[in-house]
């Protein structure tokens, strides 16, 4: 087991799987049963699990340690935390769970069998009597080159997370997604100098009318690459030669949710390819429950916390439905036995 110290008062810990590959079981023998195993420790995850440690079930938590914020300095919206790099939110989320006597695994979960048994890369299996998927998901971005490098930084996605750090700068939207005419016109409102840059995107007549009207300067031809200097974005060139300087860019990527886990249980999924859930995170499939970006691509962090309580309420009334009927059937051995 290895620890990681937070502050003077509060230490993490972290388990690594990787030094338990002949284990068939972690810590316990196939008699061991958690009541919740959460896949994911960002904000859905960790705060699922915080609700029900505080609910006192057992529960065990598996971190890929790969958070989709992580090239982000900030978050933002997220009352009481606004500002706040997302790398401290998730070290708080695990130094609370901490507190009760919740475990932060590291590793990779492969697949999902029949009867709960999460089964890990390197070899560790956890039964669960429920399972909660919150893996969120990934930003696949347009091969442009500059674009990885300043992903997060200068080249932003989400307005509401982004746009007032640099409101009143002279902005670029790229247009490498349907969705950029729409962040396009969003942005007029945080500044009144922004450039869209169709790149290689039809755009309608009626997206060229909205785009000129909200006051947006249209700059065709395709996009060469992203200039930096000084580890600062400056512009964007296109393939003619034109350069237009530029302080920030934003761009709308494609949102590839990590579901692998839930299609390989067969969850239900809508006609564009998500995974379906009621309002709680149920899934399709019994005893599975999904929340944040997994299932929802515009929740931002203070929503997919949300989600992982909503999620975490459910679970835990759906397991004491399970507690009571046990419950009341050992109750009713038991009286038939004293007679």
């Amino acid at each position: 087991m290895a620890w990681r110290a937070r502050s003077r008062q509060e230490v993490v810990p972290l388990i690594n799987t990787k030094n338990d590959k002949n284990s068939r079981v972690w810590h316990g023998g196939v008699d061991e049963v958690h009541d919740v195993v959460v896949v994911g420790a960002g904000a859905a995850g960790l705060n699922a699990a915080l609700l029900l440690g505080r609910a006192r079930r057992k529960v065990v938590v598996i971190d890929a340690g790969e958070p989709r914020n992580a090239p982000a300095a900030h978050m933002h919206g997220f009352l009481s935390r606004d500002g706040l790099p997302p790398a401290t939110l998730l070290d708080l989320g695990r130094a609370e769970i901490a507190r009760y006597g919740i475990p932060v695994l590291r590793g990779r979960v492969e697949q999902i069998d029949h009867g709960y048994y999460v089964r890990m890369a390197g070899g560790v299996v956890l039964k669960a009597r429920r399972v909660l998927i919150a893996t969120g998901l990934r930003d696949e971005l347009p091969d442009i080159p500059g674009v990885r490098e300043r992903w997060g930084r200068d080249l932003l996605h989400c307005p509401y997370c982004h746009a007032y750090e640099v409101r009143d700068q002279p902005l670029a939207v790229l247009g490498t997604h349907p969705g950029a005419v729409h962040q396009a016109l969003l942005l007029r409102q945080w500044s009144d100098d922004v450039v869209f840059l169709p790149h290689t995107l039809d755009l309608t007549a009626q997206d060229r009318e909205q785009l000129e009207a909200r006051g947006l300067h249209l700059i065709e031809g395709e996009i060469k690459h992203l200039i930096v200097d000084d580890d600062r974005l400056r512009g964007i060139e296109l393939a003619d030669g034109r350069v237009v300087p530029r302080t920030a860019a934003f761009l709308f990527p494609r949102f590839v949710p990590h579901d692998e886990l839930l299609t390989r249980l067969g969850c239900d999924k809508d006609d564009v390819g998500w995974v379906v859930t009621d309002r709680t995170g149920r899934t399709s499939v019994t005893g599975v429950w999904a929340a944040g970006n997994v299932i929802d691509p515009r929740a931002q962090v203070v929503a997919a916390a949300g989600m992982g309580s909503t999620a975490a309420f459910a679970i835990n009334t759906d397991l004491l439905g399970e507690d009571v009927d046990r419950a009341v059937e050992q109750h009713r051995h038991a009286a038939v036995a004293v007679r």
